[in-house]
């Protein structure tokens, strides 16, 4: 079963951090303006008129725009987007440009190139990528260097934005318009090999390739050329004045950025590799590469060397030949397309493009035909590309539009909401006045019948009847009023004062009946001597009568002129008086009928 496709389902809405937005001006990427522009809540790519689909672990790899026009030819060759390449595929490029400019000081090297890569399809069994859904791999075949490349990068994919690409004005030459659903299509030039005269020509490249990787003390390796793009500033993939041959150290006009700070440097060659903390980072290159502090040999360049190409930025339809005359292996001789004693800069491999063409060979007599079809094509899709903007620049009109309305209608709502509320509010204070007026009315009735009766009993005592002449303002009604409010409270106090009477009656009249009216019972309470005196006077005869019963049944002899003064009677002796009375007790209180306390038998008895 075919592996499903998953296209436009994989994109979602960007999200890129502050920390990734720190790293990336930190890379100086987005110091140049419009250089960058991040998208805002959609969750499909739609990049203005000029841009195309990034991510920010390629910017971190080496991209930036516009692009190197090795990049181009890449994708132009290969039929790929860059959404289409991975993070690891992006740094393969980055370093891939990086050895040739550098340490071998020719230009990226097409033939070079096939001799070391290949792509295939990124994906499993059940699933192909369409973002990242090419890998671009070392052959196995081939002593590279070891890049140490992570197995996987996490969350690239969420990362998306929108670079600013220059037009070139050829549909070559141009990065194809971003189209996230477009499917991969797999081509003969993804595996296209160097010729024998391919590899012949680039024979001392793959030497020099060795002996930077072997010599003994001097070994290079991919970390190494990594941090040196990084240290740089300069962006490999990114289409320069001058190439690494020609770096000019810190006033270079292709930096984007000055210096990253030491750990800035170690943190981003440890996320962008494989290195483990134990792993160090080199801090100094055992080969010095090439720059304009240490030229270029120009006599140590064999000639093939000098006369190596690379994949060209924009292929001329004037320039193609018949397949038939093309070699079987996608490629071309570069002595047929350039003379030798001509130094050209590109070397259009056009058998390369078309037998990694995978569609029906076009006959030479319809190039002329087909230019033109081209550049009305263009024409058109420029035009669609305006009224695309347009368009868009009209969605987003009208969702700022919507937007407002929406805010308008929410403001409606609540003003809706307050004059309901206000309804509400007015209807519960028009339904509690109507309850205050009837309570208020039923109140002034009774009010009205209570003076009716006192005016009957007005009449029966003095023969006269009183009117209310204003009912609302009448201090008649209002001192009746007074009078009943204070009658109650008189009769409350009344009905206190009885039960407070009832409950002190006992004590101070113990032999009496109480009375049944409040009157009767006040006046109890109101004789000429003093309850309280009495009282105590009783109290005192008991204690009195008490302890002359205790003397006596002590059989002993008291001097009764001398009981009063306490300080004539010795302590001890009273105790003893007391202990010796305690066994009688109880028969001398029931016996002078009073009634003995409940209290515990511990205690001492009262004298």
């Amino acid at each position: 079963m075919a592996a499903a496709d998953l296209g436009a389902a994989e994109w979602e809405r960007s999200k890129i951090t502050n920390q990734d937005l720190n790293l990336l001006k930190k890379l100086g990427i987005t110091k140049k303006p419009k250089a960058v522009c991040f998208p805002s809540e959609e969750s499909y790519p739609t990049p203005p008129m000029g841009y195309r689909v990034s991510f920010v672990d390629h910017l971190i790899r080496g991209l930036s725009a516009p692009i190197h026009p090795f990049l181009r030819g890449l994708l132009y060759v290969y039929g790929l987007q860059l959404h289409h390449l991975t993070p690891n595929s992006i740094l393969h490029i980055s370093i891939f440009i990086t050895l040739c400019e550098a340490f071998l000081g020719v230009q990226p090297n097409w033939a070079l190139w096939k001799r070391i890569f290949f792509c295939r399809r990124n994906g499993s069994a059940n699933v192909a990528y369409n973002i990242g859904g090419v890998v671009i791999s070392v052959r196995s075949s081939v002593n590279y260097f070891d890049v140490k490349l992570p197995d996987s990068v996490q969350g690239w994919r969420k990362k998306w934005l929108y670079i600013r690409e220059e037009n070139h004005g050829c549909a070559e030459d141009n990065i194809p318009p971003f189209d996230g659903a477009e499917k991969i299509l797999r081509r003969r030039s993804w595996d296209a090999e160097a010729t024998e005269e391919e590899r012949t020509s680039t024979e001392a490249l793959m030497t020099r390739i060795h002996e930077l990787q072997n010599t003994r003390g001097k070994e290079l390796s991919g970390i190494q050329i990594t941090a040196y793009f990084l240290r740089t500033r300069v962006q490999p993939l990114q289409a320069r004045k001058n190439p690494f041959w020609n770096y000019a150290g810190d006033e270079d006009t292709d930096r984007l950025s000055t210096n990253l700070e030491v750990k800035d440097l170690d943190r981003l060659i440890r996320k962008i590799s494989s290195l483990k903390k134990k792993d160090s980072i080199p801090s100094t290159y055992r080969v010095k590469p090439y720059s304009a502090a240490n030229a270029l040999p120009k006599e140590d360049v064999s000639e093939a060397t000098a006369s190596a190409q690379s994949p060209p930025p924009a292929v001329s339809p004037r320039n193609k030949r018949k397949r038939n005359d093309a070699e079987d292996s996608g490629t071309s001789k570069a002595e047929e397309a350039v003379p030798s004693h001509q130094k050209a800069g590109y070397d259009p491999y056009l058998e390369a493009l078309i037998s990694s063409d995978d569609e029906e060979e076009v006959p030479t007599a319809d190039v002329a035909a087909r230019t033109k079809k081209l550049a009305e094509a263009n024409e058109r899709a420029d035009t669609l590309a305006q009224k695309l903007e347009q368009c868009e620049e009209a969605r987003k009109k009208a969702e700022s539009d919507a937007v407002q309305a929406r805010r308008e209608a929410d403001k409606a709502k609540a003003d809706a909401a307050s004059v309901e509320d206000v309804r509400k509010r007015l209807h519960a204070a028009e339904t509690s006045l109507s309850e205050h007026i009837s309570a208020q009315s039923a109140r002034e009735a009774a009010v009205t019948k209570r003076i009716r009766i006192q005016n009957r009993r007005f009449v029966n005592r003095t023969s006269q009847e009183f009117e209310l002449e204003d009912p609302d303002n009448d201090s008649l009604l209002d001192a009746v009023s007074f009078l009943e409010f204070h009658g109650t409270e008189a009769r409350e106090g009344m009905d206190e004062a009885r039960a407070g009477l009832s409950k002190l009656f006992p004590y101070f009249f113990p032999k009496k009946e109480e009375p049944a009216t409040f009157l009767g019972l006040a006046k109890c309470f109101n004789p000429p001597e003093d309850l309280g005196l009495k009282m105590r006077h009783e109290n005192m005869k008991v204690a009195v009568e008490s302890t002359v019963a205790l003397v006596a049944d002590s059989q002993q002899t008291i001097d009764w002129t001398k009981v009063g003064d306490t300080e004539q009677i010795e302590q001890t002796k009273w105790r003893s008086l007391i202990k010796a009375a305690k066994l009688n007790t109880k028969k001398i209180l029931a016996y002078l009928g009073i009634k003995p306390s409940s209290t515990p038998s511990s205690s001492k008895p009262e004298v």
